[in-house]
């Protein structure tokens, strides 16, 4: 089994999260392939934390549906369908679509303004080309949208699947000028929103998630092929 990478020190992010983002970036691109067994001791000593971090990310994973945790036989890595993945894109599409269609209609000005503020924080990310930094940035900008929709049980549907995909969408942003493409996708969606064009919203957005399915599907494509 290949060596698992240490997370990044983050003085944001918990230990735990970076541990399960981590594991779950191994479990995506299948270098830890499906059936494997992640062993406490195991991922404790590769990764030089205790038990416990370790414990509470694979609850996370488990949560999220990429590990299973069996009693006496630890957590066990799942099958991912490539189908079931693209039927999740699609309805992500229309979530954030219906989310951004209520947000031009419904946001007031500040909130227009903290989507805006949102989507300025990830240029200097995406100039940058930092993936990484820019894939937290960019999830609050989705977040924020999110909650300008108003609708607190579709916020937390979208929060929910957002939570799925998550590390698929972490790794479409490793695609060659992704970020930067990424970005002015998202100026078409703030443009829409901040004039209060609900169809031109949606569009921006079913468009923008629909590329970053394509981009994924793109990524693992070359990552087989290497």
């Amino acid at each position: 089994m290949n060596t698992l990478s240490p997370p990044s020190p983050s003085p944001h992010v918990p230990l735990s999260h970076q541990l399960a983002e981590t594991i779950e970036e191994d479990i995506v691109t299948q270098r830890l392939p499906p059936g494997s067994k992640l062993d406490e001791v195991m991922l404790a000593n590769r990764f030089q934390v205790s038990r416990t971090p370790i414990r509470e990310a694979l609850i996370q994973l488990a949560s999220g549906g990429f590990v299973e945790l069996r009693p006496r036989r630890g957590a066990i890595v799942t099958r991912a369908d490539p189908h079931r993945l693209l039927e999740m894109f699609e309805v992500m599409a229309e979530l954030e679509a219906y989310c951004g269609r209520l947000a031009a209609r419904r946001a007031n000005s500040g909130e227009r303004q903290a989507l805006l503020t949102a989507h300025v924080a990830c240029e200097a990310a995406s100039h940058a080309g930092d993936p990484d930094r820019y894939f937290y940035l960019n999830e609050h900008f989705h977040q924020t949208l999110y909650k300008l929709s108003h609708n607190s049980f579709l916020e937390e549907q979208a929060r929910q699947l957002q939570k799925r995909l998550r590390p698929y969408r972490r790794l479409q942003l490793r695609v060659r000028r992704r970020t930067e493409q990424s970005y002015q996708e998202h100026q078409s969606i703030v443009e829409a929103i901040v004039s209060g064009n609900e169809d031109m919203a949606a569009q921006a957005i079913r468009a923008h998630i629909r590329i970053q399915g394509e981009r994924f599907a793109d990524l693992m494509a070359s990552l087989q092929g290497g």
